[in-house]
């Protein structure tokens, strides 16, 4: 009797070509008698297993993922926030010196304690600290400790420099004094040459120097400032007489004083740069450190104004010369520290306000304008000549307080230049 034929589904499929790069339980030897344990007869299958001295690995599945889908989920939002800050403010990161200078330059492009809290940091000092240790800097980089070394072995170099204007406006009030006729009129014209170059030496050295920070017109605001303080108060009041006829006179004295407290100036900016680093260091926060150092300004400039008040007292005292004075500080110390456009707008308009003092007394003459120099008249026959110059810079020297006192307590008007 013929056995009947297999059923043809017993066998078994034929694995596909994609199978065959995959790691198997166990390998099947051509042989099934060569000790696989797998029995192929018609009795069935019977799956090998482990060995001995073998252990059984499974090796992990593969992912599987549907077409067009990632396998991880994809991040909303960068991982660290500060890489975009860092690489945005990379050149002012590697030229920084210390993390203050990086925390001043954050302030002045508007990062703010509350900006640094979407970066994960407390304030915006912490956040220079993270980018100052993260961004690399070169081996050329200068070192805090040589800069401030350098900067207190040259303070006689800038004293000596403010000392100057003094020394040179002393010669010449003593020359005045001594001479007179042709031979007065050249000492005079020394003497100013040598005040103004003494000036300009004094103002490109130390705490009063503002490298490639000032305004060319300032120059020449200031020194007609100056030279209204000379003779503006003779000027203003020979026109009301009717004049000038020939040569009014001058009062060498507030200016003598003006130029013997450029010295104090000088120190006084030194005291508040100092105080104010200081405080920076020490600051843990944008409003922190605006709040100690609105008092060390006001200190500054309330120590200069008494010093100047003395100097006047022992040269001649003129109000408005100590108006000028404490005008001249406040915006020598705004341009030193990167605001030289106000300053110079400051200057402007206090120069613009005595010369149209002086114009409306001349235009006053004018058949039918005479109210156009009664105000000034009437200032004059209460007060004196010398209250056009003390309300006129005064009220400059307000007004740039305030400016300053705002804009010099922010961390960005302390970086090192």
């Amino acid at each position: 009797m013929t056995p009947a034929p297999r059923d043809p589904e017993w066998r078994l499929p034929a694995a596909p070509a994609s199978e065959a790069a995959l790691p198997a339980v166990g390998s099947v030897a051509a042989d099934p008698g060569e000790g696989t344990g797998l029995d192929l007869r018609a009795g069935g299958a019977q799956l090998p297993g482990p060995r001995a001295e073998e252990p059984a690995t499974v090796p992990p599945a593969p992912e599987v993922t549907a077409p067009g889908l990632s396998a991880k989920p994809a991040r909303r939002g960068p991982a660290d926030p500060v890489r975009a800050l860092m690489h945005r403010h990379r050149e002012l990161c590697e030229r920084a010196v210390d993390p203050l200078e990086i925390a001043a330059g954050l302030e002045a492009h508007g990062v703010t304690d509350r900006t640094a809290a979407r970066f994960r940091h407390r304030d915006v000092f912490s956040l220079a600290e993270e980018l100052y240790a993260r961004v690399p800097r070169g081996n050329g980089a200068p070192a805090r400790p040589a800069q401030e070394g350098a900067a207190h072995t040259g303070w006689a170099g800038w004293t000596l420099a403010a000392l100057a204007p003094g020394a040179v406006a002393a010669l010449t009030v003593t020359g005045l004094a001594l001479t007179e006729g042709p031979v007065r009129l050249a000492v005079g014209a020394a003497g100013a040459l040598g005040l103004a170059a003494a000036l300009a030496v004094a103002v490109r050295r130390g705490p009063l120097r503002a490298a490639g920070r000032t305004v060319p017109a300032a120059r020449v605001w200031t020194l007609w400032l100056l030279a209204y303080a000379l003779g503006g108060d003779g000027l203003l009041q020979a026109t009301l007489a009717g004049g000038p006829d020939g040569a009014w006179p001058v009062t060498p004295g507030p200016l003598l004083g003006l130029a013997l407290a450029v010295a104090p100036a000088a120190w006084c900016a030194r005291l508040f740069a100092t105080r104010a680093r200081r405080r920076l260091a020490a600051s843990r926060g944008l409003e922190d450190f605006a709040a100690g150092t609105r008092p060390v300004l006001l200190a500054a400039v309330a120590l200069h104004l008494a010093v100047l008040a003395g100097l006047l007292t022992l040269t001649g005292f003129a109000p408005g010369a100590l108006a000028l004075g404490t005008l001249l500080l406040l915006a020598r110390l705004l341009a030193v520290h990167g605001f030289p456009e106000t300053a110079a707008s400051c200057l402007a308009a206090a120069c613009a306000a005595e010369a149209l003092a002086l114009a409306s007394v001349l235009a006053g003459r004018v058949p039918g304008c005479d109210l156009l120099a009664a105000p000034v008249r009437s200032l004059v026959d209460t007060w004196g000549p010398g209250a056009v110059p003390a309300l006129v810079c005064g009220g400059a020297a307000l007004g740039l307080l305030a400016h300053a006192t705002a804009t010099l307590s922010r961390a960005s008007a302390h970086a090192t230049p």
